[in-house]
């Protein structure tokens, strides 16, 4: 028993910094009435014994349950119909946590509609809102208008930045596009590479966009791009300009969003299947299909159980007055290919 190591407390914290509980308290919540060098020998206290905060402690102390809304597109989206799945399985999982977990669907690329979903949120009836958001005027207005009503926003896949919201979950966009890069350039000696995008309106688009011409540009100069052709990550869109991009006599395709069954079909269809390299994101039915064909090379993965699980993490952290960074977990890239698909 000796050797199991006691978990920390807010009274170890004090002891150590030779302060009261309540100025531990203070300095947790950032609350004021705490001179600065006292609060130092706080956040030094907290270092030194690697203390971490209880969250489900500090919810039991609320007056009421965390309330959680997810905005999620609405549509064909492979991948946005695996957030939601992961959505449902981790509410069914904090069954009796104080943890209310709602989602709404909202039209796929239209503001319009996401800030009019954002614009019904009532902070009774939901402390934080996670979105999938779209860089558009009247998102960011409604972003304002609800962080201002108490409704916290939490970006999910693809952020705002520079709007209000808190934080933003997602994988590191720009290195996701750089990755693809570097791997089209690694398969490709020479010749046009054709882009689809999703839409240009996603800051997860326009960030794999800016890596992966970043990459091309600078370290293989022998390969010029072609498009992007927008997609709406339809799948008839995206089989479209496919087909516009293989009539190109493109030697490879980086599809930066979805609609990857379209892909497929074009490729089959053309006769291209294995002979012009691809690059797509997300495993799906579809993308899983492509690797074990042959069809895909490499597929970037972004886990969706595991950004789920960190939004609702960051949404705790900020329904206690914690910084929200704290209790979340980078979101890696996955690469998969045919040899190590799960």
């Amino acid at each position: 028993m000796d050797d199991i190591k006691r978990r920390t407390t807010v009274h170890d914290v004090a002891r150590e910094a030779g302060v009261s509980l309540a100025t531990v308290d203070r300095v947790l919540n950032a609350r004021p009435g705490v001179r600065a060098e006292t609060a130092k020998k706080v956040e030094n206290a907290i270092r030194a014994l690697d203390f971490r905060r209880d969250i489900s402690a500090s919810l039991l102390a609320r007056a009421r349950d965390l309330n959680v809304t997810f905005l999620i597109p609405d549509g064909d989206n492979a991948f946005m119909r695996s957030l939601v799945a992961a959505i449902d399985r981790r509410a069914r999982a904090l069954k009796g946590e104080r943890i209310d977990i709602s989602t709404i669907l909202v039209q796929a690329f239209d503001g319009t509609a996401l800030a009019a979903a954002l614009d019904l949120l009532d902070p009774v009836s939901c402390d934080c809102a996670v979105i999938v958001a779209t860089e558009d005027e009247v998102v960011r207005q409604a972003i304002e208008q609800a962080s201002r009503r108490g409704v916290a926003i939490v970006t999910l896949v693809s952020d705002f930045p520079g709007s209000a919201r808190q934080h933003f979950v997602g994988v590191d966009n720009v290195a996701a596009g750089r990755t693809a890069a570097s791997l089209i350039g690694r398969f490709c000696p020479a010749g046009p590479v054709g882009l689809i995008a999703g839409s240009l309106s996603l800051a997860d688009h326009l960030d794999r966009r800016e890596g992966f011409e970043a990459v091309l540009g600078a370290e293989f100069p022998q390969l010029k791009i072609v498009g992007p052709i927008v997609s709406r990550d339809s799948d008839p869109l995206t089989e479209q300009a496919a087909r516009q991009l293989l009539d190109e006599g493109v030697v490879a395709i980086y599809n930066l969003g979805a609609g990857n069954s379209g892909l497929l079909a074009a490729l089959s269809d053309t006769g291209n299947t294995g002979r012009v390299h691809v690059v797509a994101h997300e495993l799906s039915e579809a993308t899983r299909a492509g690797l074990r064909s042959g069809a895909i090379d490499v597929v970037i993965d972004q886990n969706p159980d595991g950004e789920i699980a960190a939004a609702l993490a960051i949404a705790r952290a900020i329904a206690i007055g914690q910084d929200p960074g704290t209790f979340s977990d980078p979101i890696e890239i996955g690469l998969f290919m045919r040899d190590n698909l799960r």
